[in-house]
């Protein structure tokens, strides 16, 4: 049991909620510092595509393996030095003369970002120990976490309105100055006991199995799968998946227990999460295209638009606890990704002209399902996993957030995509390279009717934003439908789990209605 005060807790949250903050914002606040970037670094077409990716696949390749480590070495220790590698990668990125340079300290902050996450999730185990204190940090744990990525195009904005696109990274800095001093006062340490070796195989396997799987299917859906890497990558990607699974189930010591997976709660919230991200993700990504490029938003007032989900996902942290205690995991879990299916399924009657008002209903009932899903799917992972492992079980529902949110992008994003191409009408006249060019994107079509007479530039840019918001239309109902189908399985993955789970083995049962009981043993902490 802890022995800290009420108020060395709270505090200590306060400092663990500034990181994962800080790296949750880091994950959007560049997209609208793109063009600025384009401008001044002049990258090509692959190298925009990877700055702006580079640090997601990192993250997501290396979150696994950064849980398990936190959890052999100390998980405050961890962090700490997780913090000031993030800082100077910032300094890196802000201050880069080249995209290539940019891309490396992207990755930078990916692998300085993957020992921050699963760190602060573990710590709040040790530093409450007490079940209900526990649920309330989580969920202020989890607001901190969607509300940093939703507030990231804003705080982008108000930036790019007076500073430089470095700007973005510096902004880092301060954040993480705060943290290194308090956390290194405030937060206790604790690791697992017996940690076993850190197998070096397991984390080569991890990473390149989540990286490999992860840009086949997003090139796949940008640009076909004729190429020869895509099929590549994917074959060598899952290979290592499977080999990773293989090899965690025959060392004594795994770096990620997979048989975590036996128990019904962990897999339905990895998979909630995971699913739910896909969906939400990938419309966010083409609703700010279309604020923008459709309804002709600046970029600050863009992100302004989007704030409803900002506060809904706020709201949703922090009631997660009060809602699971109520009505208990099952039902919360299930209504709540139900509520997200009909905000997002809204969007499949969106027009151009439509008011703003049912957008901002839709990013409010989202934002607000998604903050009770991300942070009861925490809970839930967190709680069915042995203490002297939390570091790498919320690992995988991290990787389960960032593999969710890369997905649903290339997934939702190939939709629109493929619909746009079909549906696009270039006017007779036009140049054969302006017209291909057209094709591409709404972006380019917008690009290219710059240079076309009125009488062509008119019917393009029509016909591309009609194309564009149907093939939204398209997005935001399959999205829906991906949705209402995680309901179903989370609804059937927690039925009858009032009785003792495989959890149990480890002191962790539920209460009614998959409502979380947990009397596991904490790990042991240091003051």
């Amino acid at each position: 049991m802890s022995t800290l005060t009420a108020r060395q807790r709270w505090t200590g949250l306060a400092v663990l909620v500034l990181a994962v903050t800080v790296v949750a914002l880091d994950a959007t606040v560049l997209s609208l510092a793109i063009p600025s970037i384009s401008e001044t670094l002049r990258p090509s077409g692959t190298q925009l595509l990877w700055i702006g990716d580079s640090y997601s696949f990192v993250l997501a390749g290396l979150l696994v393996s950064m849980g398990a480590l936190s959890d052999r070495i100390g998980r405050k220790k961890l962090l700490l030095a997780g913090s000031a590698a993030f800082g100077a990668a910032s300094l890196l990125a802000a201050y880069a003369p080249s995209a290539g340079w940019l891309i490396v300290a992207r990755a930078l902050l990916g692998v300085a970002g993957a020992t921050i996450m699963p760190s602060t999730l573990s710590l709040i185990r040790g530093l409450f120990p007490d079940d209900r204190e526990r649920a309330t940090a989580i969920g202020i744990w989890g607001a901190a976490a969607t509300a940093g990525a939703a507030l990231g195009p804003v705080v982008g904005g108000v930036l790019l309105e007076h500073f430089w696109w470095g700007s973005v990274f510096l902004l880092n800095i301060p954040v993480l100055i705060l943290l290194l001093a308090f956390g290194a006062w405030l937060l206790p340490e604790s690791k697992d006991p017996k940690p076993g070796r850190w197998d070096v195989l397991s984390v080569v396997l991890s990473m390149a199995g989540v990286i490999g799987a992860v840009y086949a299917v997003k090139e796949a859906a940008a640009h076909g799968v004729d190429r020869w890497d895509v099929p590549v990558a994917f074959v060598l990607g899952t290979a290592a998946l499977f080999v990773f699974v293989r090899r965690q189930l025959r060392l004594e010591t795994p770096l990620l227990d997979v048989r975590l997976f036996r128990d019904r709660r962990f897999t339905a919230a990895v998979s909630a999460s995971l699913i739910s991200l896909i969906g939400l993700s990938g419309v966010i990504f083409v609703v700010s295209q279309y604020l923008q490029l459709v309804r002709g938003y600046q970029p600050l007032q863009a992100g302004l638009a989007e704030l409803p989900a900002f506060a809904g996902s706020v709201v949703g942290g922090l009631l997660t606890a009060l809602i699971a205690r109520r009505y208990g995991a099952r039902k919360a879990l299930t209504a709540c990704l139900l509520a997200m299916g009909l905000g997002v399924g809204a969007l499949g009657w969106l027009e151009q002209d439509t008011t703003y008002l049912l957008l901002a209903a839709s990013f409010l009932l989202v934002g607000t399902a998604e903050g009770v899903v991300y942070t009861l799917g925490a809970d839930l992972v967190l709680n069915a996993a042995p203490a002297d492992k939390a570091g790498a079980a919320s690992a995988v529902s991290e990787t389960a957030y960032e593999l969710g949110t890369a997905l649903g992008i290339a997934l939702v994003g190939s939709v629109v995509g493929s619909i746009y191409a079909n549906g696009l009408a270039v006017p007779a006249g036009t140049d054969p390279a302006a017209a291909a060019r057209a094709g591409e994107s709404l972006g380019s079509a917008v690009e290219t009717a710059q240079g076309l007479s009125p009488e062509l530039a008119q019917p393009l840019l029509a016909s591309a934003r009609e194309s564009f918001v149907h093939g939204m239309n398209s997005a935001g109902l399959l999205a829906a439908a991906l949705l209402v189908g995680a309901a179903v399985m989370a609804w059937r993955l927690l039925r009858g789990l009032s009785e003792p789970t495989a959890g149990a083995e480890t002191g962790a049962g539920t209460g009614p209605e998959g409502a979380v009981d947990v009397s596991a043993a904490q790990p042991s902490v240091k003051a």
